[in-house]
């Protein structure tokens, strides 16, 4: 059965074997919380690298048993993130986590060319974002938000095909994926609209496998039954995909954040492109939306 909320990942994980997780300069509460959220509901095993002594603090603090860790120390934030990564390359993790070291030193340490996590030279880095939203019946699968700003065609074909491998590990066996664009009419002077259109005919002739893939497609028809009928449009997404490739990121992080500030969504992120996932959640994002996101990584991870 596909995966309809965010708190089904726990359940889903149990027939799963268990991966490890590590997690780099986790020196915060909500880190260190949602880590060992984690733990306790079996569904990793978890290693933190920072400062030891800050690690036990927290832990002590608010009553996580800490022996429930392994503990790699480094106090640098730096050198604590480097470690992290040298940790998953020397095969000891299979989850990478952002603690509370910053955004880019994070990226930079991935993105290293010698000493960093890049599947492939020709890699692309996309971030992947599952919504809960209370006013859809099911998940949203979204790319990307985050990282790639004005996606080119390549890129998006990547970031496609990494929503689809998203859908599949929440147990969506052929994902509706909508291309997005301002209208669903081609528009040759629209990139989004070509590039859309592009993208879903590659998918007609098996170029992208693994789902149903259609665009341009406007929002209101991506999700919305009623305007599809209304506009008289016939498509097998519109009106209920399980997927959105956004054709820049501004569109991507409002919508990311609309459903979340005023709707009240909830989500998991991660990032693609890596040997591994990567959790790639805000310093300040709540301990839940971090402990989905380790749940999320821990169904991607091979």
């Amino acid at each position: 059965m596909p995966i309809t909320k965010l708190d089904q990942m726990f359940d889903a994980l149990k027939s799963k074997t268990k991966k490890r997780l590590v997690a780099a300069y986790a020196v915060d509460a909500h880190t260190i919380g949602a880590v060992y959220g984690a733990v306790e509901k079996g569904l990793i095993d978890a290693t933190l690298v920072g400062d030891e002594a800050t690690i036990k603090q927290v832990c002590a603090e608010h009553k996580f048993d800490v022996t429930k860790f392994k503990i790699v120390q480094e106090a640098d934030e730096w050198k604590a993130t480097v470690k992290a990564v040298e940790l998953i390359n020397k095969g000891e993790g299979d989850i990478l986590m952002k603690g509370l070291v910053t955004s880019d030193k994070y990226m930079r340490a991935i993105l290293d060319k010698e000493k960093g996590l890049m599947a492939s030279p020709n890699a692309i880095l996309s971030h992947v974002t599952v919504i809960e939203t209370p006013n859809y019946p099911k998940l949203i699968i979204v790319a990307d938000v985050a990282i790639i700003p004005a996606p080119d065609l390549k890129q998006k074909v990547a970031m496609t095909n990494y929503i689809i491998q998203t859908a599949h590990a929440l147990q969506i066996d052929n994902p509706k994926v909508a291309l997005l664009a301002a209208t669903e009419q081609m528009m040759p002077g629209m990139q989004a609209c070509v590039d859309a259109a592009i993208i879903s005919k590659m998918a007609d002739r098996g170029q992208i496998k693994g789902a149903i893939v259609d665009g341009p497609l406007a929002m209101d028809v991506c999700i919305d039954k009623e305007s599809c009928e209304i506009k008289k449009l016939k498509s097998p997404v519109a009106g209920d995909c399980d997927c959105i490739l956004f054709p820049n990121i501004e569109s991507g992080n409002v919508f990311f954040k609309t459903n979340t500030k005023l709707c009240k969504g909830e989500l998991a992120a991660l990032v693609f492109g890596a040997k591994v996932p990567c959790v790639l959640t805000s310093r300040g994002d709540s301990e839940k939306t971090k402990l989905y996101s380790i749940a999320l990584a821990a169904l991607v991870a091979k």
